[in-house]
């Protein structure tokens, strides 16, 4: 019976991996930069006097982003809270502040026709907030986590909500002053704002930052720069002034994403690996944990040979290797991984015999045990069940795993040279093979499908492997 044996899949080559990683960061750069091609449409294709006043739809709309907003803020305290990484606490306040002064937003969408500015500065106002907020947090990106102290201390938020309040006092009053309508001021809060989330972004290119959840943020704190351009370049009610406030929510969306993803995972934005990193860590765990299991087999096949073999052969005996099937047969009844039975029986070994001795034949077996040991690594623990026939449990392995050693199995015996004096032959084996599950689930009917295939492959003319 003739298999076909694929080659070992390796690594891609350096340069397609070199490539795909220069178009991902290609994807990275165009998604982030996507806000400024609508804001270049909108600010040459478009008519700035179009407008679109509603009232009740924009109280809507800063009612669901504060709702949003505020469930955020929790989110990522419990991230602080389990983690204790200080940029987490700092994006809380940055969301918290952004929520408490953009709350005013809509709350005073009533008056915008009767006080434009105490309508208008409270969401250039939340944006700066938030996005110096955020700035100070990226800072302390990877810093030493918080005591426990801190991150529960009362006190401590309790300052943060008053200095919140007071921003709001505080733009009120700049609101009502003679200032309010110069240009300077919408320009130093939008502006302000802008700035210090393009700053974020640089800050995350030259420091190097790549983890996943904070390519997340560098996208989403571009968004919110976007977001202040176009702010800057519309005016209210305006089509550009509602692409900025979409804008803005993308990048709120987007950001808030990778809050939960910290919250389902690690609670933590610097302990979520990339897949290059996940891979690596994945490939080097994978080589110790097959070491040890190689250095585990090797020390159980020492104890199986000295607690009970076959003396002749030095392969299992058939008690032994009933207690072992039995075993198997009890962990795959508990919800174990199902495993395959091999039968092995050399051809015409009496005939062997008869013509070049039972010594010979004796050397035969040991030889032929030795070629299995060898031919089914990783498994092991080939059993001598009769005059020369074997078997081997092959656990955690499906019908197609078994198949494939049991072809190396009956390749090895077929390429076995023997010394008869005056000439030199070799030998071969007929193989059946059976699955616990499919062709029974008791010791008994597994042993009984695996000896009924072997039959049939020595009725096919042996040297073969049936397994169906």
């Amino acid at each position: 019976m003739n298999t076909t044996t694929m080659a070992p899949v390796g690594d891609p080559p350096r340069t397609v991996r070199r490539i795909t990683g220069w178009y991902a960061a290609f994807l990275r750069a165009a998604f982030a930069l996507l806000p400024a091609y609508l804001i270049a449409y909108l600010y040459y294709f478009q008519d700035p006097r179009l407008l679109f006043e509603s009232h009740m739809f924009h109280e809507f709309a800063i009612a669901a982003a504060t709702l949003e907003g505020l469930f955020v803020s929790y989110v990522t305290w419990q991230c602080y809270r389990l983690s204790g990484e200080p940029i987490l606490r700092w994006m809380t306040l940055g969301f918290t502040g952004f929520v408490l002064i953009y709350a005013l937003h809509g709350a005073f969408t009533p008056l915008a026709h009767h006080h434009m500015w105490l309508f208008l500065l409270y969401g250039p106002a939340s944006r700066l907030v938030m996005s110096i907020l955020l700035f100070i947090g990226l800072l302390s990106y990877e810093a030493k986590a918080d005591s426990v102290e801190r991150r529960t201390d009362r006190w401590l938020w309790g300052m943060w909500f008053a200095a919140f309040v007071v921003a709001d006092l505080l733009v009120a009053v700049l609101a009502n002053s003679s200032i309010a309508g110069s240009l300077g001021v919408r320009l130093s809060l939008e502006g302000g704002a802008m700035v210090i989330s393009l700053l974020n972004v640089a800050c995350l290119v030259v420091r190097r930052i790549r983890s996943p959840l904070m390519q997340i943020f560098g996208i989403s704190v571009m968004a919110f720069a976007m977001s202040s351009l176009a702010f800057l370049l519309g005016k209210p009610w305006n089509h550009m002034w509602w692409l900025a406030h979409a804008i803005f929510a993308g990048g709120f969306f987007l950001l808030s994403y990778g809050i939960v993803q910290a919250f389902h995972t690690t609670r933590s934005f610097s302990t979520i690996y990339s897949q290059e990193e996940l891979m690596a860590r994945l490939r080097e765990q994978m080589a110790r944990t097959e070491s040890a299991l190689q250095e585990l087999q090797r020390s159980n096949q020492k104890l199986e040979s000295l607690a009970a073999v076959d003396p002749m052969t030095g392969a299992t005996n058939r008690r032994t290797f009933v207690e072992r099937l039995e075993a198997e047969v009890g962990a795959a009844k508990r919800g174990g991984a199902p495993f395959s039975l091999l039968a092995v029986d050399l051809d015409n070994l009496q005939r062997v015999n008869a013509r070049f001795g039972e010594q010979m034949g004796d050397a035969i077996l040991r030889t032929v045990v030795t070629a299995c040991t060898e031919a089914m690594r990783p498994y092991h623990g080939i059993a001598r069940v009769g005059g020369g026939e074997f078997m081997a449990v092959l656990p955690h392995a499906a019908l197609d795993a078994a198949l494939m050693v049991g072809e190396r199995i009956r390749t090895a015996i077929q390429s076995l040279q023997f010394d008869g004096g005056s000439e030199r032959f070799s030998v071969t084996a007929s193989i059946g093979i059976a699955q616990f599950g499919t062709d029974g689930t008791t010791s008994d009917a597994v042993m009984r499908a695996a000896g009924d295939r072997l039959k049939r492959a020595k009725t096919h003319g042996r040297n073969c492997v049936i397994a169906v």
